[in-house]
């Protein structure tokens, strides 16, 4: 079964960091891209970050572009989303998503999500 876990959330003043983990467990993930997501209170879900597990390639939505790094931990099968010079409009329910990197753009399994709180 496979289970992804989102930890790292919290509650940070404008400026600061965090750093959100994925632990991605189930299956091998080397033909999947991982992904995180986010959902505003009274928003749509939007788009993040991606990176293929194989190869590290990433893309960035505009938003968050030079302020969020996505990475990849083969050995620990873990994803990572390193957030940096927060502001409130960050605030969100963070999700990870994993999909195949080959074929329509799609996510087929999501974690839970982590509430990330960023006050003025």
């Amino acid at each position: 079964q496979v289970q992804l876990v989102e930890s790292g959330g919290g509650l940070v003043q404008a400026g600061g960091s965090l750093r959100l983990s994925c632990a991605a467990s189930g299956r091998t993930f080397s033909t999947y891209r991982m992904a995180w997501f986010r959902r505003a209170p009274g928003e749509e879900r939007e788009f993040v970050a991606a990176i293929t597990w194989t190869g590290g390639s990433t893309n960035y939505a505009d938003s968050v572009k030079g302020r969020f790094s996505i990475s990849r931990d083969i050995v620990k099968n873990t994803v990572y989303l390193q957030m940096n010079s927060l502001k409130p409009e960050d605030t969100a329910v963070y999700y990870c998503a994993a999909g195949p990197t080959l074929g329509p753009r799609r996510y087929d399994y999501w974690g839970q999500g982590t509430q990330v709180t960023v006050s003025s």
